[in-house]
């Protein structure tokens, strides 16, 4: 067929119910034309009369699939009895049943790989399983061939576990919903299409990059789809159409163009959560006082909180209130979660009697809010991990997930007074994660006059600030260990420079600070914004009670 695109359909779990997918697929067919052909992902087959009678007329050639119809294996005990062999063979005419792994390359050379059942956590595995072996066959079976790209589909009966990652949260129990090993082995095949079911629920996720960027040729992104079941009351959906060239027959430059709503690879996320074991932390002499933007929360500093929080929140000696209750015997509990503790005195970590009670906003399961020492402007808050890291890119994925809460929640906040917010991280001589929050009222200028004055300032000073895509993980840039200075602003663009020897301290501050955006020069340096202690206490209390409302961490 050339460069021509392939006309296929992918359907949900069918269930037996055979009449009623044939019809649709009619009506379908009749209103846009042939597809070349239909692809069946979940059970095919049901286990009512009703099913097995529908199922017969097939059999028989009394009816036949209006399509060319190819369909996975059994995905429980009860289905198995429809499948005579684990090779793949036909069922009855324009019904073919794949197998239970392998690979199916038709004659326009499009290539299918496909993984029947589920996973097996013991062997041997019943036949309505795939085993580790059945998995590694099918990885080297592809990539052995030096020429390996990726596929154009991958067929699995299971969801890859993980796969919301950077995306939005299916419908599905996400506990317990999909495969690890599918996991793994989307991640290794890179298909440009990616169908699984047999969880009842309707799932498109935006397409993901199968290459690091920046450090990694560009390579084409993934699509993952999950369909319902066939006829559901429910109406999800549980036909997919779409149109595919082959990738052998695509050229490379079209092959890996990016779409503007790519994100991260779901799969790469729990390596990438190990880094922080790993880190290397950049240091140097003349590492700057880590109380120049915060803190160093007062032993009797008891109502920074007022009941907002957690069992966790300390009485002011940074230790929680049930550690205190048994005196050194605290040390003798097992403690349910243990954050990163820092080799020495830290101004930023919750724990230590450094930090400024005084000053904190909200306290979250991983990280807190607090008011910036020597504001720029009003609301100026930090977001820091109530444990010990060195930087975004070797915080955990819980401490990550929750950053974007309070990245998300302090945006909404900000919109009700009029403003937009503008984020920024200085990972060089420092010792804790500060991420800068900095409203800017929306009648002051626009977020191109923001991008362009950070942009400019920086050429001025010798730097160019890279931008990034907007879905792209800062991990995938930035190694741990690795000095950096970046900048995310309200549209979700962003700005990223790889810091070489020298880097002006108060950059984020001063470009804010400047004509062109807050016009407040006088205050790029935090030390020139100094208040007394009563201020801060005033400023605080007002900002949490405002905050409040947006504040996903108060519990009455």
């Amino acid at each position: 067929m050339g460069d021509q695109p392939l006309r296929v359909l992918a359907c949900g779990d069918v269930e037996g119910r055979l009449n009623a997918l044939f019809s649709r697929v009619q009506a379908i067919q009749k209103k846009m034309g042939q597809f070349d052909m239909l692809l069946c992902v979940g059970e095919f087959f049901g286990v009512t009369p009703e099913a097995e009678a529908e199922w017969q007329l097939y059999k028989t050639g009394a009816k036949k699939a209006p399509v060319h119809t190819y369909i996975l294996g059994a995905a429980s005990q009860e289905t198995v009895r429809n499948f005579s062999t684990s090779d793949g063979c036909e069922l009855a005419e324009n019904i073919t049943y794949l197998g239970r792994r392998g690979v199916f390359t038709g004659a326009s050379g499009l290539q299918i790989a496909y993984v029947s059942g589920r996973e097996a956590l013991q062997e041997p595995a019943p036949a309505h399983f795939f085993t580790s072996k059945d998995l590694s066959a099918l990885v080297t079976s592809l990539t052995s061939n030096s020429k390996f790209r990726g596929v154009d589909i991958l067929l699995t009966s299971q969801w890859p576990r993980g796969v919301w990652q950077y995306a939005s949260t299916p419908e599905v129990n996400t506990k317990s919903c999909g495969s690890s090993s599918i996991s793994s082995l989307a991640d290794k095949l890179k298909p440009r299409y990616h169908f699984a079911a047999l969880e009842g629920a309707h799932y498109e996720r935006l397409p993901y990059r199968n290459h690091v960027v920046l450090q990694e040729n560009a390579q084409h992104v993934s699509r993952f789809i999950a369909l319902a079941t066939v006829n559901n009351p429910a109406k999800k959906k549980y036909l997919y159409a779409f149109n595919i060239v082959p990738m052998k027959n695509l050229d490379p430059a079209e092959l890996v163009k990016q779409p503007q709503d790519v994100t991260e690879n779901p799969y790469r996320h729990a390596a990438q959560d190990k880094t922080h074991a790993q880190k290397t932390a950049f240091s140097t002499a003349e590492e700057e006082p880590a109380h120049q933007f915060f803190f160093d929360l007062s032993r009797n500093q008891g109502g920074a909180s007022r009941g907002r929080g957690r069992k966790r929140l300390s009485d002011g000696d940074g230790r929680s209130r049930d550690q205190q209750h048994g005196g050194d015997r605290h040390h003798e509990h097992k403690q349910p979660r243990r954050h990163p503790q820092p080799t020495g005195p830290c101004w930023f970590c919750l724990a230590s009697p450094q930090v400024e009670k005084h000053l904190v906003v909200s306290i979250g399961t991983h990280c807190y809010l607090a008011l910036a020492k020597g504001a720029l402007v009003p609301r100026h808050v930090l977001i820091l991990p109530i444990g010990h890291y060195q930087s975004v890119v070797e915080v955990s994925s819980e401490v990550l997930e929750e950053m974007e809460k309070y990245k998300s929640a302090l945006r909404s906040f900000y919109k009700s007074k009029g403003e937009r917010c503008v984020l920024f991280e200085r990972n060089y001589k420092s010792q804790h994660l500060q991420l800068q929050v900095v409203p800017v009222p929306l009648d002051r200028c626009t977020t191109e006059d923001i991008k362009e004055a950070f942009t400019v300032q920086a050429q001025e000073q010798q730097m160019e600030l890279m931008e990034i895509p907007q879905h792209t993980d800062l991990k995938q840039i930035a190694p741990p260990g690795t000095p950096y200075f970046y900048v995310e602003l309200d549209s979700g663009e962003k700005l990223f420079y790889r810091i070489q020897k020298h880097f002006p301290l108060q950059f984020g501050r001063e470009v804010l600070a400047s004509e062109v955006v807050l016009n407040i020069p006088t205050r790029a340096d935090w030390r020139e914004c100094k208040q007394s202690r009563e201020e801060e206490e005033d400023d605080c209390k007002q900002l949490r009670d405002d905050f409040q409302p947006y504040d996903f961490a108060w519990e009455d």
